[in-house]
């Protein structure tokens, strides 16, 4: 997931995200653990997708709270 789609999402559509590849990420870890799984570094993308998400959510925070002020 491009930055530029992250950006495009409301903040419902990003906590809704998180939690889709939170999901996925376990059931990818699962996988892998019971047999390999073809390509292994998708887990890895993962959780850089889930922490990009994470770091919008932070970002807008930070914004928010700064134009409340």
């Amino acid at each position: 997931m491009k930055n530029s789609e992250i950006k495009g999402l409301s903040q419902e559509e990003l906590v809704a995200r998180i939690a889709e590849e939170r999901e996925n990420l376990v059931k990818l870890k699962f996988a892998h653990t019971i047999s390999a799984i073809e390509n292994p570094s998708r887990i890895s993308k993962v959780r850089k997708d889930i922490a990009r998400l994470n770091t919008e959510v932070t970002r807008r925070k930070a914004e928010s709270a700064t134009e409340t002020k």
